[in-house]
């Protein structure tokens, strides 16, 4: 690239969206174009580096998305699952790559992404760090390798301002797992024990949700066979690795072909 892509963070407000705003700020890669909030919201109007308690940038907040992904080559969303399919189709009209870090998406939602994708990148994942990608990779393959004599359980914990679960990452595991047995996971998914719920199903991936305190993001497989035990961890201390990848896949989506990718297309794994 022989210029540095203008970026457009929705979400501006939020924990992850000012992360976003810094990591862009902070980059020398790329340039902060434009800032989105809902409308209504205080911030709206406001230079952004203002109204997070800094010196003015020189970009207002606005509510008009289309306007400002108009002047983007990218645009970075961790916003909610309904706003972004309405920013998908935004960013498509203004053919800006669109990074989607939005998790708690169903899957009749992700399939609406496609329109929008056969005219613009789309990178979507339900992590964006290096580590948790490579977790992914690991956990096919040991699914593959072991039969289902070993017991499959995805074990994650979250800040307690958490909205979904299981989380994005807890899903991407589990289907992860089930690529490497060779089943869907809709087919062998168990997210919910409370009460009489009987014997373990033989072969079914099971999932625990933890929400507590500052949690940034923990993430267990666990393999639990007769006698021994395989553990897969990744723990997250600081969101801003999420930030980093996120704007490492709006660069290298600039010059892809339209379509739908992930962090496994971004990082070459």
């Amino acid at each position: 690239m022989t210029h540095k892509p203008g970026i457009v963070i929705t979400g501006a407000s939020g924990r992850m969206g000012q992360m976003l705003i810094k990591t862009v700020l902070d980059s020398d890669k790329a340039t902060l174009v434009g800032a989105v909030e809902r409308g209504g919201h205080d911030w709206v109007g406001r230079d952004v580096g203002e109204a997070m308690g800094g010196v003015p940038l020189g970009v207002t907040v606005t509510d008009d998305a289309l306007e400002a992904f108009s002047k983007a080559q990218a645009v970075i969303d961790f916003t909610a699952p309904e706003a972004t399919l309405e920013f998908a189709a935004l960013a498509a009209q203004a053919r800006a790559v669109h990074v989607i870090g939005t998790t708690g998406m169903t899957d009749e939602q992700i399939a609406q992404l496609a329109p929008a994708a056969r005219h613009a990148v789309i990178v979507r994942a339900g992590n964006m760090s290096l580590g948790v990608n490579l977790l992914v990779q690991l956990t096919k393959k040991v699914a593959a390798a072991l039969d289902e004599d070993f017991d499959i359980e995805v074990i994650e914990a979250h800040h307690h301002h958490k909205v979904d679960a299981p989380s994005g990452t807890a899903l991407m595991l589990g289907e992860a797992a089930a690529e490497g047995r060779g089943v869907k996971l809709a087919d062998v998914s168990d997210r919910g024990r409370d009460g009489i719920t009987g014997a373990r199903k033989r072969g079914d991936i099971g999932f625990t949700a933890i929400r507590g305190g500052d949690i940034v993001g923990e993430h267990d497989v666990l393999f639990a066979g007769a006698g021994e035990r395989i553990v897969l961890r990744h723990m997250a201390t600081d969101r801003a690795l999420f930030a980093r990848g996120a704007l490492k896949a709006a660069l290298w989506g600039q010059d892809k072909s339209p379509g739908e990718y992930d962090m496994i297309d971004v990082l070459g794994l």
